[in-house]
């Protein structure tokens, strides 16, 4: 089992606002037009309203030189942390398989 990370993770919104925007001087309006996308959905992402989909990972590797993978990792690591932290529900869930009931079934 993986130890609980319990700092919250970094919205890619975050990161395309920090650490590319902000020091390329972009704005919502050009860096939404360079994407091809619209301003309102650009928006949404950097201010961490919405997420990154695939579609929109590939178009931000392809601006800023990184791969797909890095926006939808990093996506995909929010998304669990804030359902992982948003409810304890999904705790109450039983198991129904585990990898020794099965060795031992076939010892």
């Amino acid at each position: 089992m993986q130890r609980k990370i319990t700092r919250k993770r970094t919205h890619p919104g975050e990161l395309i606002r920090e650490d590319y925007m902000k020091p390329l001087k972009l704005t919502v309006t050009s860096l939404a037009e360079n994407l091809g996308v619209s301003r309102k959905t650009l928006s949404s992402i950097i201010n961490e309203r919405a997420g990154v989909t695939p579609d929109m990972a590939l178009r931000l590797s392809r601006a800023f030189c990184t791969t797909p993978e890095l926006w939808l990792n990093m996506q995909r690591g929010y998304d669990l942390w804030i359902a992982e932290n948003k409810s304890a529900e999904w705790q109450s869930v039983v198991p129904l398989y585990t990898p020794s009931a099965l060795a031992q079934e076939h010892a």
